[in-house]
């Protein structure tokens, strides 16, 4: 036990938190995740953080318990939705711009999750809190337009490209997750892209007009 361990709070939701604006918050979480993509998660220390953004390490673990807590904690604040704002009235085109959305930011999300290596795997905390910013929001948002190509009649429902594209969605995302692993360099899989069924079956994806009744 360190001599900073006196400083560190009861588990997050029942200990006395200092007054921190979600502004220097946020400073702390940029912080934690630019110097992971910079050295790695192991070599990233609450000292360290503290350090860069002139604050005590006990601010810190006043704020989260652990280094794990802390990173999960900022992982969970770039929770974002690329494609909340896509919708064109076509499924095609909502699937093309979430493709060009996603390879935009590829590159940074896969520095991160590169960077964060073996430590995402072995720590379930942190495994959890990848899905929830990176995985989930991106997924949600994907169904949803897939939903209103179905509902517009472009596709028929039950189709199984649908499950395809999510199912490869996740693989993607998974696959970029692991230590070594490559993210995709498009958002959207290929056989929805060039309109044929799931795994390149005879069953393309043919749009169907829109009803007039």
């Amino acid at each position: 036990m360190t001599s900073h361990d006196a400083d560190r709070p009861d588990p997050v939701g029942t200990s006395r938190r200092s007054k921190i604006t979600p502004e220097r918050e946020q400073e702390f979480f940029d912080a934690v995740l630019e110097q992971i993509r910079s050295c790695g998660y192991d070599a990233v220390t609450m000292e360290g953080i503290a350090a860069s953004t002139r604050c005590s390490k006990s601010t810190l673990y006043r704020q989260w318990k652990t280094k794990p807590q802390f990173v999960a904690a900022a992982l969970r604040s770039r929770r974002r939705v690329r494609f909340a704002d896509i919708d064109t009235g076509s499924l095609a085109e909502d699937l093309r711009q979430a493709a060009a959305a996603a390879g935009e930011e590829a590159g940074k999300d896969t520095g991160l999750l590169q960077a964060l290596g073996h430590a995402v795997m072995e720590d379930p905390e942190l495994k959890c809190a990848l899905r929830e910013a990176l995985v989930e929001p991106e997924i949600a948002t994907l169904r949803a337009i897939l939903d209103r190509g179905v509902a517009r009649g472009e596709v028929p429902a039950g189709h199984p490209a649908l499950e395809y594209v999510l199912g490869a969605a996740l693989r993607h995302a998974a696959d970029a997750a692991r230590p070594g692993g490559r993210a995709g360099r498009r958002g959207v899989p290929g056989p929805v892209r060039g309109g044929r069924g799931a795994a390149g079956a005879r069953t393309p994806l043919r749009p169907r007009p829109p009803s007039t009744g």
